[in-house]
């Protein structure tokens, strides 16, 4: 009986022993099988914030016609990793016959120095559904962006240059 007892004191503290190894096995397992790193974002686009709109310049046939967007009429762009969107309006407050409000928005792709827009939203419902392609040059705070623009249901078809200033 003595032998007997011996055994099972003996076994328990064994029995203990592995069970504590089991549970520290699996919970070392548990915590290394975390992903502790960080999860990496992709690396934001240099064009990638709020735009105001400088000045643009609209080319047709042989007529230009240049504005400059700082004096009655303030017009901003703002680009996300996917998205833009833009918004016009007049300084005065739409109290006289400036008065004007203009919003659209869409999608963009950007390759190299070619950014395309797909416009899905506009204040000018005629204009929805057309894609635009631009060459973009930035040079520090400066987005310029050139490119025809065609909406035959507008019957627009003339080359577009917008020069914009980085919103801080």
């Amino acid at each position: 009986m003595a032998l007997f007892q011996s055994q099972i004191f003996t076994q328990q503290p064994v029995q203990q022993s592995m069970k504590l190894i089991f549970i520290y096995a699996t919970l070392v397992v548990a915590l290394l099988s975390c992903n502790t790193e960080p999860t990496r974002k992709q690396p934001t686009l240099p064009i990638v914030g709020t735009w105001k709109l400088i000045s643009g310049t609209l080319i047709e046939q042989k007529d230009t016609v240049v504005t400059d967007y700082t004096q009655k009429i303030s017009f901003i762009k703002i680009i996300n990793d996917t998205h833009f969107a833009f918004l016009q309006h007049d300084l005065n407050q739409g109290k006289d016959s400036s008065a004007v409000f203009v919003a659209g928005g869409g999608r963009y792709t950007l390759s190299d120095s070619t950014y395309t827009e797909q416009l899905e939203y506009c204040s000018a419902r005629n204009w929805e559904g057309n894609h635009f392609a631009f060459t973009l040059t930035l040079n520090g705070d400066t987005l310029v962006q050139k490119g025809l623009e065609v909406v035959e249901s507008a019957g627009v078809n003339r080359i577009n240059i917008e020069k914009y200033c980085r919103v801080k």
